[in-house]
């Protein structure tokens, strides 16, 4: 069985495909990538076992990352939470890893990453388990009012109407207003977490080719704003992908009162799971907060090959936290650039 490559952006099957496959998400579309592309440069490919004049049957997608700092290497795929491989029948599978490996091999690569809950036949062809996260996602399926009261009392519920009682004005769009506000306050959060934030041009390119896909979720305290999300829509799901906060308001509840607000508007589109993206297995505050809003808690483990005891990296060890140590004192601007010449490198 041959395993083909084919441009996900050009390729006139890509999106058909993609809408008839019920593990297919929004990081697996063309506009995702597209986005990657335009902000990063990631080149996106995807591989298959349809000969190039057949319909798809099956497809997992790619992109590449050349980076001085950090090697080539192959991602599926780069900011993303989990990228599932849409290819069912265990022969598929086993004829891409085996493509893969090849390919690492023959392009010396620094490795190829895959990041799906698709593990066993992985494990068995040698690859290594690289990190490891949790993910949590709310069934939509129940009324409203079910759904409020599977969450926590204390820590949902009353956050939720003392955000209320505060009398929270909450904003929805993806207007250059709504964006700035939320740039404005990610800066605060990732500096608050050691990190520098994505640079804007990321945002925008997202924004630009999801289009009503995307919505940016801003809550105020008077003219103040101070928590703000972006969710993602496609197909089924809502994704809660992006989050920030003055800390300053925590008490205000402005996280729990937007996620609450994001829920009940996939509700009305129609969907049928809000997914709460991933966190670290390390961070138990994080994964307590998502499971007290009634969600199911799985395991995703990104998996790579070849097996290296050594592999550059810029997101890990004390070099790492000292550069936490420095994001955290930068001035806005320099923490900005920061993230602009230092996202490309770590996907």
């Amino acid at each position: 069985m041959a395993v083909y490559t084919l441009d996900p952006l050009r390729d006139p099957r890509w999106d058909p495909f993609l809408r008839s496959h019920p593990r297919a998400s929004v990081i697996h579309s063309a506009a995702w990538l597209t986005a990657l592309a335009s902000t990063y440069g990631f080149d996106p490919v995807a591989y298959t076992t349809s000969p190039p004049d057949a319909p798809l049957a099956n497809g997992a997608v790619f992109c590449r990352v050349t980076s001085w700092l950090t090697g080539r290497r192959l991602v599926s795929v780069p900011f993303a939470d989990e990228c599932h491989l849409l290819m069912d029948a265990p022969g598929d599978r086993d004829e891409l890893i085996r493509a893969l490996q090849e390919r690492a091999a023959s392009e010396r690569l620094e490795y190829v990453e895959l990041r799906s809950q698709d593990t066993d036949s992985l494990e068995r062809a040698g690859w290594q388990a690289r990190s490891s996260f949790r993910l949590h996602a709310l069934d939509l399926q129940r009324p409203l009012d079910d759904l409020f009261r599977a969450t926590h009392k204390t820590c949902i519920q009353n956050a939720i109407r003392r955000a209320e009682r505060a009398q929270l004005q909450y904003e929805e769009g993806a207007s250059d207003e709504l964006l700035r506000a939320f740039y404005r306050l990610l800066i605060v959060t990732r500096r608050r977490h050691g990190i520098p934030p994505q640079p804007i041009e990321w945002f925008r390119n997202l924004r630009e080719c999801l289009g009503e896909r995307l919505k940016i979720r801003i809550a105020s305290h008077g003219q103040q704003p101070i928590a703000g999300i972006v969710t993602l829509h496609w197909g089924d799901t809502m994704l809660y992908k992006y989050g920030c906060s003055d800390a300053a308001y925590h008490n205000l509840g402005g996280m729990a009162f937007l996620l609450w607000k994001g829920i009940q508007d996939a509700k009305v589109l129609g969907a049928r799971r809000f997914d709460f993206g991933r966190s670290d297995s390390d961070n138990a505050g994080l994964i307590l907060f998502k499971d007290r809003w009634g969600s199911l808690q799985s395991t995703l483990t990104y998996m790579r090959y070849p097996v290296r005891r050594q592999q550059r990296t810029l997101s890990d060890g004390p070099k790492a936290r000292l550069m936490g140590h420095l994001f955290a004192r930068l001035p806005d601007e320099w923490l900005t650039t920061a993230g602009r010449l230092l996202y490309k490198h770590i996907a």
